[in-house]
């Protein structure tokens, strides 16, 4: 008998993560960058290790106010997100899940984490930055109720979406 994959555990990133947290960064990206951006820009070295460094800032945990998600399931590391506020705007700065577990709720239990973490700092919106041919995301944040920044709906080669906190 089969049963389908359990829901992952949403938990606080912690510096152990930092090498499975790396990996699905750059194989999440490359999903979506992939044809499009030279591969050293997205996964090259110099990329990795800027990659990395900028990880290993998050899980330090300097600011009060951000944090670094982790989904895990019965295989392990499964998605992460991280947020910040940016210039005032609480600021959803990465979401990824692993590409062998995408359609299976990891992303939604992730995105369903970060708006309870929002509501109980009391943050009335949010915005992001997707790659504009990253249709499979944008769709995903559409679903969840992300739309174009009427204001500033681009960022060079990103769309600006905004969310309101319920």
């Amino acid at each position: 008998m089969s049963f389908p994959p359990s829901l992952p555990v949403i938990r606080a990133a912690v510096p152990d993560d930092l090498d499975a947290i790396a990996v699905l960064h750059a194989e999440a990206r490359a999903t979506y960058y992939r044809g499009r951006l030279p591969e050293d820009d997205y996964d090259g070295p110099a990329e990795r290790a800027r990659t990395r460094a900028g990880w290993t800032r998050a899980l330090a945990g300097a600011d009060a106010d951000a944090a670094v998600l982790c989904a895990v399931d019965d295989s392990g590391l499964a998605g992460i997100a991280a947020y910040s506020p940016v210039e005032g705007v609480m600021t959803l700065t990465q979401l990824h899940v692993a590409p062998a577990r995408w359609r299976r709720g990891v992303g939604s239990a992730l995105h369903s984490a970060c708006v309870a973490a929002w509501q109980r700092a009391g943050a009335g919106t949010a915005r992001l930055e997707v790659y504009e041919h990253n249709t499979r995301a944008q769709s995903f944040y559409a679903r969840h109720g992300w739309y174009p920044d009427p204001h500033h709906p681009r960022h060079d080669t990103h769309l600006v979406l905004r969310f309101e906190i319920p």
